[in-house]
């Protein structure tokens, strides 16, 4: 894994307190380039549904605010919610096609109740993630970062081009362009303070530009009151369910699955953006991140709003430009969107940034998100099988976005749904991991508990998987030498922590062995403590010699197996090797 990836240079990691002006200041640019996208779908949104301006007017002050608790709930991961790093908030783009149609049918609310039967069905993804694992691997997560940054391309280059008739020719290129040069001199040649200001730099330069050229209507912001709260707007549940409910039911429960599945590839690449160095990815945090999701889209159907989301591109983007990850980023966006919540003139001024502005800067975070997948995909390595995932999924992504092949085929909003580029390559790649898994050979299990006493039965559980294969003496001894120091990793206790722990009785363990070719996978499932091997196991040669019985197993699990991946969710520690003959 270190070789395979560069250093991300960050000055401060999600747990590291950054100086509070510097803060607001990334959070600002969080919001700049978040907000205004927010509003745009909530115009699509009102008027595709047809809602009145204080329809509209709630659902931007509700979406504020519950940004601002989400976007705090996942910086300061409490319990198991939240991810303890600063996300760039935005509405889920996933629900707009059904809220539309269910807007049509039956009103707010019956929307609000669809939308509380979508959180519900939304929480069964984080509570079922440990049986999932092999579905969501980092070459989805990738795969689908990808086709998100091809798929939003158009748009970027529709908004630069996007400029008030009258005005002069080619004057969203020039801001752009001024708003480009700004950026690359600052982020890659100014001094390492100053890289965190080359974004908003740039974002100023090109405003004062496009006002200059006439681009910045100013209107929106003149004709808003400074504090303000509009009148509330509360559709009420109805808990006597019609027949439309449950018409629109299954169309509720697909759209979470998608979102949750596009939830779990960004906080992936969330999680390693805001990294110095790449470590194994921690699914405790993904859950934390699905669960405050939860939260978002059940108090988004009681204040009668969308549901809420972030948006991993521009928060990847916006922590790799700036070099800040730390928490309290989060924190400040949210002390942000709390002040422009009650201030209809910040809102109006989000409302009024000139389209090439947004343009780029979209169509710069999008190429930095571009990369974080081609990483996230490379970072197993590609063979055939891989090869062909990639291609095939990218292939119908892209493809989708340029042709709805079941416009005509299919009623609304389900042509819409699987006419898009980013849900028909996820699940291209999806079905094509669960076919690669499915087609192999059925694996063999042993169910014991995580104790030196059961080892005897371990080895002859991983002898007789070696003879079944027709290993020879030499490679089913790596194969059990390699199982015997898997459990040792797992039954070494964490340093200083032995006298602390409570003595229970030894946790379960799940031994699995899948023959694939002419290797095994070997998997140990287990409860154990809250030590990430796969950390270790990447910067094993990078830590100086130490007397810890810990490292000398970690050295010979990686010397017997040709790859040792880790996985930690609430309640479950996986450990997978893979031995060649």
């Amino acid at each position: 894994m270190a070789s395979t990836h560069p250093e991300i240079t960050l000055r401060y990691e999600p747990h590291e307190r950054c100086p509070p002006l510097l803060a607001l200041l990334v959070g600002f640019q969080g919001v700049v380039i978040g907000m205004p996208f927010v509003v745009l779908l909530l115009a699509a949104l009102a008027h595709a549904a047809d809602l009145d301006e204080k329809q509209f007017t709630w659902m931007i002050f509700g979406g504020m605010l519950l940004s601002a608790a989400v976007t705090t709930l996942q910086a300061s991961r409490i319990g198991r919610v939240g991810a303890g790093h600063p996300y760039v908030p935005l509405y889920s783009i996933n629900y707009i096609p059904a809220s539309v149609v269910a807007l049509a049918a039956g009103g707010p609310t019956l929307l609000l109740s669809l939308t509380v039967f979508s959180g519900l069905c939304y929480l069964a993804v984080p509570l079922w993630l440990p049986l999932v694992r092999r579905v969501i691997t980092p070459l989805v997560s990738g795969v689908v970062m990808m086709i998100i940054s091809i798929s939003a391309l158009p748009i970027a280059l529709n908004l630069i081009t996007d400029v008030p008739a009258g005005t002069l020719p080619g004057a969203g290129l020039y801001v752009s362009a001024v708003i480009l040069v700004m950026f690359v001199v600052l982020s890659l040649r100014a001094p390492a303070p100053l890289r965190s200001w080359s974004l908003f730099i740039g974002i100023v330069g090109g405003w004062v530009l496009a006002a200059l050229f006439g681009l910045w209507d100013t209107g929106p912001v003149a004709s808003a009151a400074w504090v303000g709260v509009p009148e509330p707007w509360f559709p009420g549940l109805d808990l006597a369910l019609p027949a439309e409910f449950w018409a629109l039911a299954p169309m509720f429960a697909v759209v979470p699955v998608v979102h949750a599945v596009k939830s779990i590839s960004d906080a992936t690449v969330v999680q390693h953006a805001c990294r110095r160095r790449p470590r194994a990815t921690d699914y405790r945090m993904l859950q934390g991140t699905l669960y405050a999701n939860v939260f978002g889209i059940l108090a988004a159907a009681f204040l009668g709003i969308l549901p809420t989301s972030f948006f991993s591109s521009l928060t990847a983007s916006l922590t790799t430009i700036t070099g800040v990850a730390s928490r309290y980023v989060g924190y400040a966006m949210a002390v942000i969107l709390l002040a422009a919540a009650f201030s209809p003139t910040l809102i109006g001024l989000f409302m009024s940034i000139p389209t090439p502005v947004l343009g780029i800067v979209l169509l710069i975070c999008l190429g930095m998100f571009l990369v974080q997948g081609i990483q996230s995909v490379i970072q197993e390595g590609i063979d055939a099988p891989k090869s062909a995932t990639i291609g095939l999924s990218l292939a119908i992504g892209a493809g989708m976005e340029f042709r709805n092949v079941f416009e005509g085929l299919l009623a609304p909003p389900w042509h819409l749904l699987l006419g898009s580029g980013v849900v028909m390559g996820g699940l291209t790649a999806i079905l094509l991991t669960l076919f690669m898994d499915l087609s192999r050979p059925r694996p063999g299990r042993l169910a014991t508990r995580l104790d030196f006493a059961e080892l005897a039965r371990i080895d002859a559980f991983l002898k007789a998987t070696a003879d079944r294969r027709g290993w020879d003496e030499p490679a089913s001894n790596r194969l059990r030498s390699a199982g015997e120091e898997a459990i040792s990793c797992l039954l070494q206790p964490v340093p200083d922590a032995a006298e602390t722990t409570p003595r229970r009785d030894p946790p379960r363990l799940v031994v699995s062995a899948q023959p694939d070719g002419k290797a095994v996978d070997l998997q140990f499932v287990s409860l154990v403590g809250e030590e990430n091997l796969g950390d270790r196991l990447a910067y094993l040669e990078d830590e100086p010699e130490v007397l810890d019985e810990r490292d000398v197993s970690l050295r010979l699990l990686r010397h017997y197996a040709s790859s040792v991946r880790h996985q930690k969710y609430h309640g479950m520690d996986i450990i997978m090797v893979r031995v060649e003959s």
